[in-house]
C-alpha cells in the first residue's frame, strides 16, 4: 500500500499490550495462543486460521465493561491528546485488540501524517512487546513508507517514570485512595 504524503502535522501511535474481552469465548484466544506456538516453533509465516483467529478476537466488539483495558487506554490517550497540540494522536495495540500498530500508522499515512512517532505504553525495559514485537512491526512499514519519519519513542527515560511515580505516590500519600480506576 503506498500513499503520497504531504506534510499534515506530527502524529503518534499509542500502543498498548491489549487484552481479550471478557466476552470473548476463551477456546479462540486458547486456539490462537497454540497456532501461534506452533508457528514459532517451525519458523514458518502464519496459517490462515491463525490470521483469522487474530482478527476475529482483535475484531470483537468493545465496551468498557468487557476491556477495562482498552477503556483505561482509551483515557489515557485522551489526556495525552490535550497535551500535544497539533499532533493527531491514535491508539494501537500489540495483540487481541484492533487497530494493529501496522494498520494504526497506515491510517496516519493516508491522512497525510508524515512525521510519526511510535511510543509504548509499556514503560520499563525488559519487555518482549517494547522490545522485539513492536520494533519488528514497525521495521517493514520504515521500508514500505521511506517517504515518511517514522520513529520509535523507546526505551523510556527511567529517570522521568520515576519522577511521575514519586509524585503518584506523594499524592495518593496525601488524599488516601480512590476508587477511579480511570485517573478521573
Amino acid at each position: 500500500m503506498s500513499a503520497a504524503v504531504t506534510p499534515a502535522g506530527k502524529g503518534v501511535v499509542l500502543v498498548g499490550h491489549g487484552a481479550v474481552a471478557r466476552d470473548c469465548p476463551r477456546e479462540l484466544v486458547t486456539r490462537l495462543k497454540a497456532l501461534e506456538a506452533q508457528r514459532r516453533l517451525t519458523g514458518g509465516p502464519p496459517t490462515a486460521e491463525e490470521h483469522a483467529l487474530d482478527t476475529r478476537i482483535r475484531q470483537w466488539p468493545r465496551t468498557a465493561q468487557s476491556d477495562p483495558y482498552r477503556h483505561g487506554l482509551e483515557a489515557l490517550a485522551e489526556r495525552l491528546r490535550q497535551r500535544l497540540t497539533g499532533t493527531r494522536l491514535v491508539l494501537a495495540f500489540n495483540e487481541f485488540c484492533a487497530p494493529t500498530v501496522e494498520a494504526a500508522v497506515e491510517d496516519l499515512v493516508a491522512a497525510g501524517v508524515a512525521d510519526i512517532s511510535v511510543v509504548p505504553s509499556m514503560l520499563t525495559p525488559g519487555g518482549v512487546h517494547s522490545e522485539v514485537d513492536i520494533p519488528q512491526s514497525i521495521q517493514p512499514l520504515r521500508a514500505r513508507y521511506p517517504q515518511i519519519s517514522l520513529r520509535y519513542a523507546w526505551p523510556v527515560d527511567l529517570d522521568l517514570i520515576a519522577d511521575m511515580l514519586s509524585r503518584h505516590l506523594a499524592a495518593r500519600v496525601e488524599t488516601g485512595p480512590r476508587a477511579s480506576t480511570t485517573g478521573s
